[in-house]
Order: C-alpha cells, then structure tokens, then sequence
C-alpha cells in the first residue's frame, strides 16, 4: 500500500489525474490547486465546468486553510455525522478556480482514514473527487463497473481493485455563512 501511495502521490504532483478508491466510491482525482489537471477531468467526464467537483482534505486545519470561514455548526455537523459528509461552503481560497462553483462555494469532505486520507496526509494539499464516470451515467459501485472510457482516459488506476468503498456517495449539506443549512443529499 505505501509504494501505492508514494505513486499516486508523485503523479499529483505532476499533474496527473488519478483513478482511487475513496471510502464512499471509487472516484476520480487529482491536486485541487492544479487548474489544467481539474480541466482535464472535466473532459474526462464530459462535465460542464460550471457543475462543481468535490475536495477532499484529511484534517480540520486543511479545511481551515481552504475555507475563508468555517461556519461553526459544521464542526457539529462533522463531529455527529453517521456517514461520509460533503459540506459546501462559502468563500473558499487557496485552491484552484476551476473547481469552485459560479456562487463561490465548493463541497470539502474530511476523509479520517484509508487509502484516500494516506495519499492526502503524504502529497500536504487536497485533492478532487467525483465519480468515475461519464456525467448523466450511473455510479459506478465497484472498480468492476468502470468503464474502459474512464479507465483509459485517466493518467493513472491506482492498483487496489479489490478495495472496498461503501459504494453510495456522500451525504452532502450545503452550509451557508448566514446560518442557511440546505440538505443536499441524505
């Protein structure tokens, strides 16, 4: 698992994009400050660029770093969810702005363990995340269903097919600094 790591983490750092399990779903990836590499996953995914991906970081301080306020009912929100939890929230900064939505917001996920969580501690930066697949196709549950288009298409397949992801997304909660709390997605 370490040479996996060490692997995806030299191909973050030149730009590539990856192919990873993530505890949700096998998903999609690479350096969330990189603009040309958020860009080419939107080609990958056939997505428009105004359909925001997610960040994922591995702690409450690259959180911290990435968002200009962090509302205080997330810290609530994180610390009682049951299930993985995509916040978006306002304002973010230091990260690349391709990858942040027309309203200025952006969805971070704290990842607390696993495959994922071991590459973001290694490469220091957060990384995208977004479903392997084609936008409008269904998600893919297991490494099984990805298709060969995004299979080829990706600089790198990380080499832990067997990994089990719970294979639902996130839930995702858009937390406004006014104190708006909108569910997204249970």
């Amino acid at each position: 698992m370490k040479d996996q790591i060490q692997e995806v983490v030299n191909r973050l750092k030149k730009g590539q994009v990856i192919l990873y399990p993530t505890e949700t779903v096998w998903g999609i990836g690479c350096d969330a400050t990189n603009y040309e590499a958020i860009a080419k996953i939107y080609s990958i995914k056939k997505r428009a660029e105004s359909k925001s991906m997610i960040c994922l970081v591995n702690s409450i301080k690259m959180l911290q770093y990435h968002v200009e306020e962090v509302p205080e009912a997330a810290y609530d929100i994180l610390k009682f969810a049951k299930k993985p939890t995509t916040i978006i929230y306002d304002k973010p900064k230091n990260i690349a702005e391709n990858i942040v939505a027309e309203d200025n917001t952006l969805g971070i996920r704290i990842i607390k363990s696993g495959f994922a969580h071991d590459v973001i501690k290694a490469f220091g930066k957060p990384i995208v995340s977004t479903s392997a697949n084609i936008s409008g196709e269904n998600t893919p549950k297991s490494f099984k269903e990805i298709s060969s288009d995004i299979l080829t298409a990706v600089d790198y397949v990380v080499n832990l097919p067997k990994q089990k992801s719970s294979g639902q997304p996130s839930a995702i909660i858009k937390l406004s600094n006014d104190g708006t709390v909108k569910v997204i997605r249970n």
